[in-house]
């Protein structure tokens, strides 16, 4: 990429100067701030009647089933009533000040909250410990990201549009009932943030506290999976004026063209991270064609892709718009009726994984193309 390219994004990187000398005595770092306004416990809440007390030390750790650019979910067990559960830990240390602190606990009993949603993971509780924010929810079979990428890669098949149509339903009312009911947005929508259980459940993951903690660690240090995020959470002319779900459904539309076909909607291999974000910011955005990749897809699938992947922000659709359109109408009429099909779909390719050697303990793998940092 040449220099009057990287000057259209405007990026702003740190000097490389040495830093000025400090006297002998430090300052309290954040990690140290975190360690004095917080203790380390708190409570788990299972059911209106199932509330425990807990630290870290009631928790059995039973290894790692995922692992991302912010930290890494193991498999735990509650020791009290051997409730099993993922956790989250977010290593937000030196990152985050106190203000932000503060409102990311108050989400703590909001999340609670989203429990009443069947599309959302359920919320347990969430501590700090040694500076890193531990945050417990329900555990599922698998995320969406490993599966998609076992049936492509593996089996050599597709998802079928009438799994994908449930896939969308859960994701657009899960995304819908975070903004209506909770005034959260998510941030991060992305396949690893999709979860199927083989009983059919869809749910989506990663949101609240583990959203604010991910969005404020991405604005201090400029990490994460850029190529999910809509052109203007990207582009420093826009982003400082903030954004909202639109930015979401963007990231909803990457997330389902890569699922549907099996492949990540930009190009796999780019030359630098600044070739990457300058086709996401500058290029036109992915569309999905009836013919793609090998696959067929109906008019009315494209369509909702193509809607939630409109670059200019003021033109997206928000989620109730997205609720009306006929692919979402048609596969909600359906969910009753298809409901015991996709638990049946979604088994028995866990039964495939599972004889293949790939469980909960093996964690995902980056997608292929989207440079991470």
């Amino acid at each position: 990429m040449d220099n009057d390219s990287k000057k259209a994004l405007k990026l702003v990187f740190p000097s490389q100067s040495r830093t000025a000398h400090r006297p002998h005595q430090s300052l309290p770092t954040n990690r140290d701030r975190f360690r004095n306004a917080h203790s380390d416990s708190g409570k788990l809440q299972f059911s209106s009647t199932e509330i425990y007390d807990f630290t870290a030390d009631d928790l059995l750790d039973l290894g790692e089933i995922g692992r991302g650019g912010f930290g890494s979910v193991n498999k735990m067990i509650f020791k009290k009533t051997e409730k099993v559960m993922a956790v989250k830990r977010i290593r937000c240390s030196n990152v985050v000040d106190e203000k932000e602190q503060k409102r990311i606990m108050d989400l703590d009993v909001a999340m609670k909250s989203s429990n009443d949603c069947k599309y959302i993971v359920q919320f347990y509780g969430a501590i700090f410990k040694e500076g890193d924010c531990w945050i417990c929810m329900e555990i599922l079979s698998v995320s969406l990201d490993k599966f998609y990428k076992y049936v492509y890669e593996r089996q050599n098949q597709r998802i079928p549009e009438n799994i994908l149509g449930q896939i969308t339903v859960a994701t657009v009312n899960a995304l819908n009932y975070l903004k209506e009911k909770l005034k959260i947005i998510h941030r991060d929508v992305k396949p690893s943030n999709i979860l199927l259980a083989e009983r059919g459940d869809i749910k989506l993951c990663d949101f609240g506290i583990s959203g604010q903690l991910i969005d404020s660690i991405a604005r201090t240090k400029d990490a994460g999976c850029r190529p999910y995020m809509a052109p203007e959470r990207i582009d420093p002319e826009f982003s400082h004026k903030g954004y909202d779900v639109r930015s979401d459904v963007w990231s909803l539309g990457i997330t389902l063209m890569e699922v549907a076909t099996g492949k990540f909607p930009y190009p796999s291999k780019w030359a630098s991270v600044f070739e990457q974000l300058y086709q996401v910011v500058q290029g036109p955005p992915p569309q999905l064609t009836r013919q793609y990749n090998g696959f067929e897809f109906t008019e009315e699938f494209c369509n909702f892709v193509n809607t939630c992947l409109i670059k200019e922000e003021k033109n997206r659709p928000k989620y109730q718009t997205l609720l009306q359109h006929k692919f979402i109408q048609l596969h909600e009429k359906l969910q009753p009726y298809v409901h015991p099909e996709v638990a049946s779909y979604i088994s028995n390719v866990l039964e495939s994984m599972f004889n293949n050697g790939i469980t909960q303990f093996t964690t995902d793998q980056v997608v292929a193309g989207a440079v991470c940092w």
